[in-house]
């Protein structure tokens, strides 16, 4: 009962651990000057991806890799089909250019590498799938390589400092809150990672199902508030963006720094949800250019709603 409390219990010490983190660190980052721009695409870009890649740091360590790679996969379907899906029920999201043919397909890119290193044994006879160091290297080239391109856009966006805290506390509250706010992540990534183990033991279900479904759904709450709340200000720029730039972030980063900390096997079943993950990107990709062009509207996002709830079906009916 204890682990199951905890499981709980440590969503909400995970996410609020990544918001004073992030808050703290943002702070004093302007506090002493650091452009607005430096602030905006590391520490508070990096924030929404904090969950998952915590989670997968103690999954990693735990030698749980199906919950590793479900809670990257998982997320990513669940940040496209069920956020973008309420976010777009919410007020209709108009998308940028730049977004529908340069970060969708990137983001695109990034599930197609994930199933091309995933399969080993198909690709090069082995006997065993396995995401290597050597793979994490690949990713986190790959993310770097974002980076350089976010960095060039973000010149050009007038609304960044929007997202950016108050730089008016002092650096004591500050520190204060990058301290408790790693606690948070620790705790609460380690918790999770307990309960999902034991949550899957007494339910007599696999990892991978606890990971695809009820911890991709955590430690995606983040971005479901950041798009929702922008959804709600008629912002779709950072409703749509926020959602792909973190999916691009779970792949190449978050994956990438778990398969730096120990290769990670990798189940033929997961080649199912990752179709599912290119599937959904395909998919918001090709809405953009139905009805009317450039904008993911209501009809549109209860669709995407209704696949997020077939999807659900299907892990549960796999088990």
């Amino acid at each position: 009962m204890l682990d199951i409390i905890l499981f709980v219990l440590g969503f909400v010490v995970l996410i609020k651990g990544a918001d004073w983190l992030v808050e703290g660190a943002a702070a004093l980052a302007k506090r002493f000057n650091v452009p607005d721009l430096i602030v905006g695409l590391t520490v508070v870009a990096f924030g929404t991806s904090l969950p998952e890649l915590f989670v997968n740091i103690f999954a990693s360590y735990s030698g749980s890799a199906d919950l590793a790679i479900g809670n990257v996969v998982g997320s990513n379907i669940t940040n496209i089909l069920l956020i973008l899906g309420v976010a777009g029920l919410i007020y209709p999201l108009h998308v940028k250019g730049s977004t529908i043919f340069q970060e969708i397909p990137f983001s695109l890119m990034a599930v197609i590498l994930l199933g091309v290193l995933a399969n080993d044994r198909l690709l090069d006879g082995v006997a065993d799938n396995i995401l290597s160091r050597t793979d994490g290297i690949v990713f986190l080239t790959f993310f770097l390589l974002f980076i350089y391109y976010v960095f060039g856009v973000a010149r050009r966006f007038s609304g960044l400092n929007e997202l950016l805290p108050d730089a008016t506390q002092s650096p004591l509250k500050s520190s204060g809150q990058i301290v408790l706010g790693m606690i948070g992540l620790a705790l609460g990534g380690k918790w999770i990672v307990g309960g999902a183990i034991f949550l899957a033991q007494i339910l007599g279900a696999s990892e991978g199902f606890i990971g695809y479904s009820i911890v991709a759904l955590g430690t995606s709450l983040p971005e479901l508030a950041a798009s929702a709340v922008a959804a709600s200000k008629k912002n779709a720029d950072i409703a749509v963006g926020n959602v792909v730039g973190s999916n691009i972030f779970n792949v190449f980063f978050v994956l990438g720094i778990s398969a730096m900390i120990k290769p990670l096997p990798i189940q033929t079943s997961a080649n199912t949800d990752i179709g599912v993950a290119v599937a959904a990107t395909l998919i918001l990709f090709a809405t953009n250019f139905i009805g009317k062009k450039r904008i993911l509207d209501r009809g549109e996002a209860a669709v995407f709603l209704v696949g997020y709830v077939a999807y659900m079906v299907f892990l549960v009916i796999r088990g």
